[in-house]
């Protein structure tokens, strides 16, 4: 145990050295880079049918490759996931005024890409033991307008998907999944993305496996395969070509991936698995540690494989004693002040609540006339606060969240990890008797963002 004086109180930090770096690139996707340079041809896509609507031979093998891998009949890349998730949308057939159930606990793109085909997203509440959708709240939110489901699987964990989609055929909902932080995870021995009718993954920066930016979505049906590809390569052009019988929704964009994103690609993939098995390791370990302290809840309790996109806790403050802002001040003290998100010891909140944004709140999306929410005039969307109370809880007083269960970080990371959460504990009554009444708990506080606001300000 230790008791030395708390660095938010002047005291010596637990570490000074910062944590190690992630390094994602290798001399496999230089190599890789150079040659699709050399070759002089770095996008293969042509925007109507032939031999190149698919794209050139790095973005079919990229394709290729993660299907196999995992299983999946189809795997169509994108050059990003929030076009990914547009993509889906328009796949699966949504059309002005069908609702579409979403997580408000997620990034914006997961529910407003709803709105690019009409779709109106209704929240449901999220399982405090998984942090996604659930049959029990997704139940609640269905009538007969619903024809979607968007289930996120949040942080690199699943929702539980075999009630989900018992639920959705006996309603006949078609269910998308957005595994953004989740690649590589298995549900009861099948792997997220394609458990539902269409899903896939983010390939931006911070991801488990990068490109830049880019997406791949996957999906084991034929027809949804194909009017994905149409709408991510100009799919109006190609209607005849492929025999499209039903040509809603095929009015496509460029959302397609490069060839250079795609050599980079190829040889991030071969990567993943032992990411996910060192972060496995990592997580088992701070849990371990981590729930011997009072108020700490780092129970790994999930209903699936779990990829650790980022490290969830329970934060109990009147067992600890001190405010979750105030606690997250004072941990974050303990280290070196990070220069990026994957150095940031922990932060607090996750994302504010979707339906809180002010397109939810003022009902004002597609122009300034309402749409879509104003398509269907005998229904009242109800965004109010309180609407999701676990979302809420999360959000406001109860989760944290750390970046920092990843590679190339070992064992003696976690542990300094956990002495700093240990010292901070221990020095509770001290913290709290000295700055709980300046703290400012008003804004949810995020170490590196809070740096990178002064960092730009003293650029002016």
């Amino acid at each position: 145990m230790t008791n030395n004086k708390p660095a938010i109180l002047d005291g010596e930090k637990v570490r000074t050295q910062p944590f190690p770096a992630r390094i994602t690139m290798g001399k496999e996707e230089l190599e890789e880079v150079s040659k699709v340079i050399n070759s002089d041809v770095l996008s293969a896509f042509l925007g109507g049918p032939g031999a190149f609507f698919h794209g050139g031979k790095y973005v079919k093998a990229f394709e290729k490759k993660w299907a196999e891998k995992y299983g999946f009949k189809h795997a169509i890349s994108v050059n990003s996931w929030t076009n990914g998730l547009i993509t889906a949308v328009g796949a699966v057939g949504i059309e002005p005024g069908d609702e579409v159930i979403c997580s408000p606990y997620t990034m914006s793109a997961s529910a407003t890409c709803a709105f690019f085909y009409g779709g109106i997203p209704v929240f449901a509440d999220v399982d405090p033991a998984t942090y996604c959708l659930s049959a029990e709240t997704i139940e609640a939110k269905i009538t007969p307008r619903t024809k979607a489901i968007i289930v996120v699987h949040l942080f690199g964990g699943c929702a539980d998907m075999a009630p989900i989609m018992e639920l959705a055929e006996k309603h006949n909902i078609k269910v998308i999944e957005d595994a953004a932080q989740s690649p590589g995870v298995h549900y009861q021995g099948k792997p997220v993305g394609a458990i539902g009718h269409i899903g896939g993954f983010s390939l931006n920066y911070h991801k488990h496996i990068h490109t830049g930016e880019g997406g791949m979505l996957v999906t084991n049906d034929d027809d949804m395969a194909m009017r994905a590809r149409l709408i991510r390569n100009h799919g109006e052009n190609s209607i005849e070509a492929y025999k499209i019988k039903n040509i809603s929704n095929v009015i496509g964009a460029n959302h397609r991936l490069t060839e250079l994103q795609a050599a980079i690609g190829i040889h991030q993939l071969d990567r993943l698995e032992n990411y996910l098995t060192q972060r496995q390791k990592l997580a088992t370990y701070l849990s371990k540690r981590l729930n011997t302290l009072p108020g700490i809840d780092a129970t790994q309790n999930y209903v699936g494989e779990h990829a650790f996109y980022v490290y969830p806790i329970k934060y109990d403050a009147k067992k600890v004693g001190l405010s979750r802002n105030l606690f997250l001040k004072a941990v974050s003290a303990e280290f070196p002040v990070p220069e990026n998100f994957e150095g940031t010891v922990i932060t607090e909140g996750y994302v504010k609540p979707l339906y809180l944004n002010q397109v939810y709140q003022q009902q004002i999306a597609i122009g300034e006339k309402g749409f879509p929410f104003n398509y269907n005039p005998e229904v009242t969307y109800d965004y109010s606060k309180g609407s999701c109370p676990v979302t809420e809880d999360l959000y406001e007083h109860t989760l944290l969240l750390s970046p920092m269960v990843r590679e190339p970080l070992t064992i003696a990371d976690m542990e300094d990890i956990f002495k700093g959460f240990e010292k901070v504990i221990h020095n509770a009554a001290l913290i709290q008797e000295q700055l709980g009444h300046k703290n400012d708990e008003s804004v949810v506080f995020n170490p590196v963002m809070a740096h990178a606001e002064v960092s730009d300000k003293a650029k002016l």
